[in-house]
């Protein structure tokens, strides 16, 4: 019986439906939700608008030749596992585990952490929102109307994915598009109002140190374009395969592109150091302030609102994608690979994240928080092992200085994260986050090497 890393496990018929732009959609709307929108004035804070500037920029050059392994390995192993098919095929079944583990958790965290932005974004449009109080999470109140919006999203979604992969493809490509239209539009407005002045200082720390602290969360803010393998056994039959490369490297570049736009735009409009974290969405009330108008915080915010729609739909794809390999390889529960014989998608994970996600949500953006730094890390885990794989794999000199380039960008980014001597490293609830998510992680798999060690053939993926 072949173990649960078996390098040929048998392959489920999931509807090959995908084109260049939709895996673009895909991993642009797994790379870019919210989180610009709440955190910009914690990027200012750490590097000052040209600090911010260049630690995106370094971090995503740095992510280029990441982007061209991972080209390469979905091209010559187009399998949901990514990562996980990945290291399964040079390394021990527990290095396989861990890694799906780990990336699993970088990309099921942003369903409930979009589900409870959306709270969060409508209780400032509209502040009636924010009433009828549950309970507190780490002092923070949560909302029975916020909990109910995300609860809808989540339901909603679920079903988008369960109807099949071609209707969650074509509200990606429908939210990425509108989004970048809006950021596009919210800049050139702001554009017209503020001063070069606002710049100033340019950094928040000595360059280097400013540089450094916004260049650690460049995992973060960037992943995402790497979920293109999650879908790779998704792609239409006339889809050409060196273009799972192109749509990695587009995304790579076009994230960047965005962020440097909206770090740009948000420090002329105002002084950065005026950003106020006390209150919420500082970037909207910058550009409101300076515009002396509140159109612009509500187009400002309907960005938000659809940047998260899509962010929370590509990353439940990618992550029930991840699931469902897991289970096809025996590393989960083999339920986890059971496929609908209509729609062909992987209907038990699917179900699996949406009813994960409803329980996240209920621990309120308080208690995501840590286990969101985690996510940060657990991205750069997934990242070490696809290039260490592709070592292994690659024969030409541009494939293993590629490699070894990979490793060592995304080792570093580890551990500017766990080493206590660097600014910006993990506090004791991150810890105890990641202790948790082991714990978790040892819990799952527990009945599937029960299961696997008394099968004498390996678990094929059902259909229903």
């Amino acid at each position: 019986m072949p173990d649960a890393g078996d390098k040929n496990p048998p392959m489920t018929h999931l509807a090959r439906k995908l084109k260049l732009v939709d895996y673009f959609a895909l991993a642009f709307g797994a790379m870019v939700g919210t989180a610009w929108l709440v955190v910009m004035d914690d990027l200012l804070q750490r590097g000052g608008p040209l600090g911010a500037l260049l630690g995106f920029t370094a971090g995503a050059f740095m992510l280029l030749p990441v982007g061209y392994v991972y080209g390469r390995l979905v091209k010559a192993m187009p399998d949901a596992a990514g990562e996980v098919a990945y290291t399964a095929r040079f390394f021990p079944t527990p290095v396989s585990f861990i890694t799906g583990w780990m990336m699993f958790l970088a990309y099921f965290l942003t369903c409930p952490f979009e589900a409870l932005a959306a709270g969060r974004i409508t209780g400032y449009l509209f502040p009636s929102f924010n009433k009828l109080e549950l309970y507190r999470v780490g002092g923070h109140p949560v909302y029975l109307p916020h909990i109910v919006l995300g609860l809808l999203i989540t339901v909603f979604f679920t079903w988008l994915n369960y109807r099949g992969i071609r209707a969650s493809t074509r509200f990606l490509k429908l939210t990425s598009f509108t989004f970048l239209t809006l950021v596009i539009i919210f800049a050139l407005a702001g554009a017209e109002h503020g001063s070069p002045a606002n710049f100033r200082p340019l950094f928040s720390h000595s360059p280097f140190i400013s540089i450094l602290l916004v260049w650690q969360v460049v995992p973060w803010l960037m992943s995402g374009f790497e979920s293109v393998g999650k879908a790779a056994e998704e792609a239409s039959p006339d889809f050409q395969s060196r273009n799972f490369a192109v749509a990695i490297i587009l995304t790579i570049f076009v994230g960047l592109a965005f962020f440097l736009i909206v770090i740009c735009a948000t420090s002329f409009v105002a002084p950065w150091q005026e950003l106020n974290a006390s209150v919420q969405f500082p970037t909207a009330l910058a550009f409101e302030r300076a515009l002396h108008a509140r159109w612009i915080v509500n187009l400002i915010l309907a960005s938000a609102l659809v940047a998260l729609l899509q962010a929370f739909n590509a990353n439940m794809v990618a992550s029930s994608r991840l699931l469902f390999a897991m289970g096809r390889r025996q590393l989960l529960l083999p339920k986890m690979a059971i496929v609908h014989s209509l729609n062909h998608t992987p209907t038990v994970a699917i179900v699996t994240v949406g009813l994960a996600t409803i329980a996240a949500i209920l621990l309120g953006e308080a208690g995501l928080v840590p286990i969101l730094e985690v996510g940060a890390v657990a991205c750069a885990v997934g990242w070490v092992s696809a290039c260490a794989s592709y070592f292994r794999m690659a024969e030409d000199r541009t494939g293993r200085a590629a490699a070894v380039f990979g490793v060592l960008v995304t080792l570093l980014m580890v551990l500017v994260k766990v080493l206590p001597l660097v600014p910006g490293h993990f506090t004791r609830y991150e810890w105890l986050a990641l202790a948790i998510w082991a714990a978790l992680g040892c819990l799952v798999r527990i009945p599937a090497r029960q299961l696997a060690g008394s099968s004498k053939h390996p678990v094929r993926a059902a259909q229903i």
